[in-house]
């Protein structure tokens, strides 16, 4: 190719020298003609010569170039017909107008001609028409990375499905870490002898070491109550599949004798190394714990958790010893603050304000300036009485602040004290929490993912009944110049109280023990019975929630109400607790409009029904027996619909009736 380039450039050349050999033959014939004659039949012949080549080099040329062209096409034809890759050409309508013979292995059909695009996926012809230049799909056991040209209608399907093959072997080979921690191993073994704690022994290690092996995992024991697990991904979507059915197994293992028995697992699996997953499974086993244990949880490398188990009402394992030192760290941290901010969740119940006045107790006996950020637009009307108690006693109710006033008087050296919840986006000012170095968190509710960052010290017992409980035990500890109002012990009471659902619910003896030192504080339980009347129209607004009640898979009943209705999460939770009440009926669940336009969820259980696991997957949480959550964009139709699927997906499938 090169030559035939130059050759124009070599005849120009040619023809120059021709034109000057004529002049110089003319000036020769001019002065000496014979030499002249002989030069013109030289030049004659040496023009002839060069025209007849320069022609059989343009016929060879011409000839070369038209070999080279069939060449090009029929391996441009071989190409498109034979190489490894689909190509599928389609018209407006999106049905194939043509395609390789290449796709014709991937389908049972002769021809994919005159389908639609739709044989090969779905999804293609929505990405097509949102513009996507490519996309990924599967046909039957195929994955096809396909590119899209839209101008041309055409498309360039590449065969991934051994890369997909080898990256499914890779993740489904990826180390998973379990550390499995038996919960209350001590409490049970502490009075047995050793006959019968060796029994205990070697009845769980069987029953670990059966559920290990029939999965194919290393298990090894590395002290009396924790195991270590190592595993695959691809046996943990066996172990997920099964929703750890170990926990029943452990829990049911010494029913007969009535030792109850639990297992937590903490879960770590993701593409870090050993040492970060060894971390990652500990953070997973915390998590576990501290949501009353009897379950696994799980996190990836991403932070995201799941969590499994948790059927169980929480046993009472916390210990006087602890609330002691927690109340004793609390007093250090409040003494070397420079003033207590203390804070509920947003539309504050009687646990919640009950909660925060005992923690302002605490700032008062230890001569530091406390105050309770109450925002006095969102008061529900459940605890109204109890705010007009408080607004009666100016000497309390000097302490309530707004969130406005509380930012103004934050610093650096400011405590920020959570009671009753522990979840940052719920709590009544979320902006106090930044501004501060020192946190405290106080809440009885199972730990969720979502959680308040870098608390200075967290005393959090699934175990207990109320908030209020717990922050009852901590002034049990405090100086004896402690002194609470009546209608500061009459709050804290009433917050146990109605967590309780008047001492019937997640009551233990510690429970009894702090209504005690509430009543010889001069706690009313008259006046708690003021706080927790109701309104007529009220009631009437509840009755016909329970009244739209309807019993789905046998013993659940879902309570909705009607589209533009709304009501408060109070009313609703009370709604549903009055469900429950109802023969044959094991968990309630209530549906509703909110003020803020979210759709509420409240659901209450006997126990046999998680509720708390449900509500999670419904971005939610609270307890076993008592949970709740609000979901944004969408109606009650679709979260009814929702809550269904999750029901199906919780039991499992079977009967929807």
């Amino acid at each position: 190719m090169p030559d035939i380039q130059k050759k124009p450039t070599l005849g120009r050349h040619l023809w120059i020298i021709y034109l000057l050999s004529i002049i110089l033959l003319g000036v020769i014939w001019y002065y000496q003609w014979v030499l002249g004659l002989l030069m013109t039949l030289f030049l004659a012949a040496s023009f002839y010569y060069s025209i007849k080549n320069e022609k059989t080099l343009l016929n060879e040329t011409e000839e070369y170039i038209s070999t080279l062209s069939y060449r090009v096409k029929k391996v441009g034809e071989e190409a498109l017909l034979e190489m490894p890759i689909g190509i599928v050409l389609f018209n407006e309508d999106y049905f194939i107008e043509w395609a390789n013979p290449y796709m014709n292995q991937f389908t049972d059909e002769d021809t994919l001609v005159g389908d639609s695009l739709n044989v090969l996926s779905e999804d293609l012809i929505p990405m097509i028409k949102e513009g996507k230049d490519e996309v990924w799909f599967e046909l039957d056991d195929y994955g096809f990375q396909t590119t899209i040209k839209k101008e041309e209608r055409l498309l360039y399907l590449f065969d991934r499905t051994a890369q997909n093959q080898i990256q499914t072997l890779y993740r489904n080979e990826q180390t998973v870490l379990a550390i499995i921690f038996l919960d209350n191993y001590e409490e049970i073994t502490q009075n047995m002898d050793d006959t019968l704690k060796s029994q205990l022994n070697s009845k769980v290690t069987s029953v670990l070491n059966s559920w290990s092996q029939s999965y194919g995992m290393y298990l090894k024991r590395t002290s009396q109550e924790r195991f270590l697990a190592v595993g695959t991904k691809e046996i943990l979507q066996k172990l997920e599949k099964s929703k750890f059915d170990i926990l029943d197994e452990v829990r049911e293992l010494n029913a007969e004798q009535n030792l109850s028995l639990t297992l937590s697992m903490g879960i770590g699996y993701g593409t870090m190394d050993l040492p970060t997953l060894g971390e990652l499974a500990q953070s997973s086993l915390d998590l576990a714990l501290g949501r009353g244990g009897d379950q696994v949880a799980l996190k990836d490398d991403a932070g995201k958790v799941r969590f499994y188990g948790g059927k169980t009402n929480p046993m009472e394992k916390r210990t006087r010893v602890r609330a002691r030192v927690i109340s004793h760290a609390l007093k250090e941290l409040v003494k070397e603050s420079d003033n207590v901010l203390i804070m509920g969740h947003k539309s504050p119940d009687m646990d919640s304000l009950g909660a925060a006045i005992g923690i302002l107790n605490i700032a008062k006996v230890n001569d530091v300036e406390g105050y309770i950020v109450f925002d006095r637009d969102d008061v529900d009307t459940g605890v109204h009485r109890l705010v007009e108690a408080i607004k009666s006693e100016e000497s309390i109710w000097q302490y309530f602040i707004e969130p406005e006033e509380a930012e103004a008087i934050v610093s650096s050296r400011s405590l920020v004290v959570v009671v009753d919840t522990h979840k940052p986006s719920m709590v009544t000012d979320e902006r106090l929490l930044n501004k501060t170095e020192y946190k405290v968190v106080i809440d009885h509710h199972r730990r969720a993912e979502e959680f308040i960052e870098n608390p200075t010290l967290v005393y959090m017992e699934p175990y207990a009944s109320s908030t209020a409980e717990l922050v009852t035990e901590l002034l049990e500890y405090q100086p004896k110049t402690l002194k609470l109002k009546m209608v500061e012990a009459t709050a804290l009471l009433a917050g146990i109280i109605v967590d309780t659902k008047s001492f019937t619910l997640r009551t233990g003896s510690r429970t009894f023990d702090a209504a005690s030192y509430l009543r010889s504080k001069g706690a009313d339980t008259v006046l708690v019975q003021q706080f927790m009347k109701e309104d007529l129209d009220v009631y009437i607004k509840r009755s016909r929630l329970v009244e739209r009640a309807k019993v789905y898979r046998h013993s659940i009943a879902i309570s909705k109400g009607k589209p533009g209705e709304v009501y408060g999460s109070v009313l609703i939770a009370q709604a549903a607790d009055t469900l429950l009440t109802m023969s044959g009926i094991n968990a309630s669940f209530v549906i509703s409009e909110r003020e803020d336009g979210r759709i509420g969820i409240s659901a209450r259980s006997l126990g046999e029904v998680n509720v708390q696991v449900i509500m999670e997957k419904m971005n939610g949480g609270g307890h076993l027996t008592n949970a709740a959550t609000q979901i944004e964009d969408t109606t009650i139709d679709d979260a009814e619909a929702l809550l269904k699927d999750i029901l199906v997906e919780y039991f499992g499938g079977g009967d929807e009736e």
